[in-house]
């Protein structure tokens, strides 16, 4: 065989397999990602819950989800394996980021830029768990977290307007992710062939169901920054854990907050249900 060639054959070998050991890579750091996120809004929908029915003592927010965590059997371990698992998660965002994702338009700006945008919160998100793991912070209030974000930004020029802006894009956001729960968009990201009936079900009504609470929560955490903006008061922003417990203050009480904590229950099954079936 001529060396030219032979050469080629090789250089083109390696660089399959270096793309394979890639895409193996960047399925795992998925996979582990989402389960993460999984144990999160888990976490998260069984405080609501508890707040619900009138017990609880933690916050339902990151922060009071990791206290919780910290304290079952192993504790430790689990933060450090939750903070890996979300620093998955944004590496790989970042590669969707920077060499596309899969799916019809991948490689266009509109699926690259979001991908950008979440491999940084996912970056911001890790950093805190591990900064608790760590023993050095990460676990403060979401509320006073959200206060604090937005009285800085209020004495910044034009930062009633920025604060405003962000409060509607979040509002948008998650008035988006109600609308393609309700509609199952997710299921064009998932493999379903070959599942039963019974497992398509739960597919569609942790989907379903955990995507709806998602996006209300999203959608209301928004609003209140919309009003903090209006009123000029920094103080009307509500972190996860005050949106959450604003339910509670409906005509509906307490049930609209289990109805909602129980969706985020719901959307962390389905991140489990993700990290195993969806395409990455």
């Amino acid at each position: 065989m001529n060396a030219g060639v032979a050469g080629d054959l090789a250089r083109t070998g390696r660089g399959r397999a270096r793309r394979a050991a890639n895409g193996s890579a960047a399925e795992g750091a998925a996979r582990a990602g989402l389960a993460a996120r999984g144990v999160i809004y888990l976490l998260v929908g069984i405080l609501a819950l508890q707040i619900a029915f009138g017990g609880g003592n933690r916050q339902a927010d990151r922060g009071g989800a990791l206290a919780e965590l910290s304290d079952r059997p192993f504790g430790a371990v689990l933060l450090w394996a939750l903070g890996a698992g979300l620093v998955g998660m944004a590496l790989w965002r970042l590669s969707e980021a920077a060499f596309g994702a899969t799916g019809k338009d991948g490689h266009k700006a509109k699926k690259r830029l979001p991908a950008a945008a979440r491999c940084v919160f996912y970056a911001f998100v890790a950093y805190s768990v591990l900064a608790f793991a760590a023993g050095s912070g990460g676990g403060g209030s979401s509320d006073r977290q959200s206060r604090d974000v937005t009285a800085r930004v209020m004495e910044m020029p034009a930062g009633r307007w920025l604060v405003g802006a962000a409060g509607v894009a979040i509002f948008v956001a998650g008035v988006v992710i109600g609308v393609q729960a309700l509609r199952r968009t997710y299921r064009k990201k998932m493999k379903l062939g070959g599942l039963s009936p019974r497992a398509r079900l739960l597919v569609d009504v942790t989907g379903v169901g955990g995507g709806t609470a998602r996006g209300i929560v999203f959608a209301a955490a928004g609003a209140f920054a919309v009003r903090a903006a209006l009123a000029y008061e920094p103080d009307r922003a509500k972190g996860l854990d005050d949106t959450l417990r604003s339910f509670a203050r409906t005509p509906l009480g307490p049930w609209l907050l289990a109805l909602v904590a129980a969706g985020l229950v719901l959307f962390g099954v389905f991140s489990f249900v993700l990290a195993r079936l969806r395409r990455v």
